[in-house]
């Protein structure tokens, strides 16, 4: 198994994160996104200092997590969404589980109390794992957006700090 280290996600990793989104947004049940942004507009949509990326021995891009504020309003200040995406070949080896994990640390540091996250019901391995890590499902948001021309539910999950 290749050793996994996680790190800051920096401007040098752009290509493989972008690469990876795509994958997740062409397999179907990740987002309703249809393409990847470019790195300008996905790093500006990010909070800087909650995004990591999971890195192989030869510093291939196994996966990402990354954070947006959920509202400008202060009363909103300490909830985020967040994305994870995993390469294919990296998957099942616990990589999106290592990167929630370290996303939560993160969070919890800088005082974050919800962590948030929409996921297709179809994504199970994603439902699964968010659960094991603490998420737990508020509902579901029945036929909340068109994807390909088909209405798409989307389960909405969230993690709050203990703390």
């Amino acid at each position: 198994m290749t050793a996994v280290r996680i790190g800051p996600m920096l401007p040098e990793h752009a290509e493989q994160i972008l690469a990876i989104y795509q994958v997740g947004i062409d397999e179907g049940d990740a987002t309703f996104e249809t393409t990847a942004p470019g790195w300008a507009a996905f790093d500006a949509a990010k909070l800087p200092e909650h995004r990591f990326v999971a890195l192989g021995d030869s510093r291939e891009v196994l996966g990402w997590i990354a954070v947006s504020a959920v509202s400008d309003r202060c009363a909103y200040a300490g909830v985020v969404e967040h994305s994870v995406y995993v390469h294919p070949g990296a998957r099942g080896r616990g990589v999106a589980r290592t990167l929630l994990e370290t996303l939560i640390a993160s969070t919890e540091a800088a005082g974050i109390w919800t962590i948030q996250s929409g996921i297709f019901p179809e994504n199970t391995a994603s439902l699964a794992l968010h659960q094991r890590v603490g998420f737990r499902v508020i509902g579901t948001r029945e036929r909340i957006g068109r994807h390909h021309g088909v209405w798409r539910d989307v389960v909405l999950l969230e993690r709050r700090s203990p703390a």
